[in-house]
C-alpha cells in the first residue's frame, strides 16, 4: 500500500477546557510526515468551522522536527495564523507534553510547562476566534506536497512504519454536542479562565521561546498580507515578539485544511 493513516477522536466535543498529550514522534527519516494534535469541528461545520492546531512537521535525517501552530474560526482558512517554532529538544527521544488551553477570551498553547503563544480574543477578529464546541484529534498523515522544505523532500516509505506515541491524555471542559449553542458552561469556565491568565514568570518565558525559536508568523508575512490581519496591528507587543532572522514568507503549500485531515491520504 502506498500510504496510509491512522487517528483517533474524542467522544465528545468541549465547548473551552485544557487539553493535553505527552507525544513521542517517529525518529529517523522523517520528511513528509505531519502528526498533528489538534481540536476541530470541521465534521459538523463544513464552511464555517473552527480549529486549534499542534502540527509537527518532519525532517530529512539530521535535521530537526518542526512545530506548527494554528487558529481557524468561522471557516478562516484564508487567515490560518499559521506560527512555526523550532524546539530546544530532540522530540522523538522522549515523550514531551502539548497542551491547547481554550477559553472564551483566549488560547494558550504550551509545550512541557513553557507557554509558546497566546491569541486573545479581540474585537477585530469578531466570528474569526474559534468559539463553536470542538472535538480532540490526533492523526498521521502524508503531507509530501508541503511539509518539508515546501514539498522538496516527500515521505519515504521504506522507511516505514512511522510511529507517533501519545500517552496522559488530558481533556477537560465542558462536554456538549458539537451542535449546541449554549454560551458557556460553569463552574470549569470560571477555573479555565483563571487558568489562562499567565503570571509575569510564564509571560517571559513566552518572550524568550518566541525570541529565540519562532521561525514564521504569519503577522510578518508581507508576501502573504501585504497589509496584515487586523489584530497584528497591536502595535509594540507585536513587534516584541518578532524573532530574530524569522522567516517573513511562507511555503505557498496551497492545501485544503478538510482534505490533509482525511486518513486514507494519510502515512503511518
Amino acid at each position: 500500500m502506498a500510504s496510509s493513516g491512522a487517528g483517533f477522536a474524542s467522544h465528545d466535543a468541549y465547548l473551552h477546557g485544557f487539553f493535553s498529550a505527552s507525544i513521542k514522534l517517529p525518529a529517523d527519516y522523517a520528511a513528509g510526515v505531519v502528526v498533528a494534535f489538534y481540536m476541530s469541528n470541521g465534521d459538523v461545520y463544513e464552511k464555517t468551522h473552527d480549529e486549534l492546531d499542534f502540527e509537527f512537521l518532519g525532517n530529512i535525517k539530521g535535521k530537526e522536527w518542526r512545530v506548527q501552530t494554528n487558529v481557524y474560526g468561522n471557516g478562516s482558512t484564508s487567515v490560518g495564523r499559521e506560527e512555526r517554532y523550532g524546539l530546544w529538544f530532540d522530540p522523538t527521544e522522549d515523550f514531551h507534553r502539548y497542551v491547547i488551553l481554550w477559553s472564551h477570551d483566549r488560547i494558550v498553547f504550551y509545550i512541557d510547562e513553557t507557554p509558546i503563544r497566546e491569541v486573545v480574543r479581540t474585537k477585530s477578529m469578531g466570528v474569526e476566534f474559534p468559539s463553536k464546541p470542538m472535538s480532540l484529534y490526533a492523526t498521521i498523515w502524508d503531507g509530501s506536497s508541503w511539509a518539508t522544505s515546501g514539498g522538496r523532500y516527500k515521505v519515504n516509505y521504506k522507511y516505514a512504519p512511522f510511529v507517533a506515541e501519545f500517552s496522559e491524555l488530558m481533556l477537560h471542559g465542558c462536554a456538549m454536542a458539537t451542535s449546541s449553542s449554549a454560551p458557556s458552561c460553569t463552574p470549569d469556565n470560571a477555573s479555565i479562565h483563571n487558568a489562562v491568565v499567565m503570571s509575569g514568570r510564564q509571560r517571559s518565558a513566552m518572550e524568550r521561546f518566541r525570541t529565540k525559536y519562532m521561525t514564521y508568523g504569519y503577522c510578518y508575512d508581507r508576501l502573504r498580507y501585504p497589509t496584515p490581519p487586523p489584530e497584528c496591528n497591536a502595535g509594540a507587543e507585536a513587534e516584541l515578539f518578532l524573532p530574530t532572522g524569522a522567516t517573513r514568507s511562507m511555503d505557498r503549500h496551497g492545501r485544503s485544511r478538510r482534505h490533509r485531515r482525511n486518513p486514507a491520504n494519510s502515512a503511518y
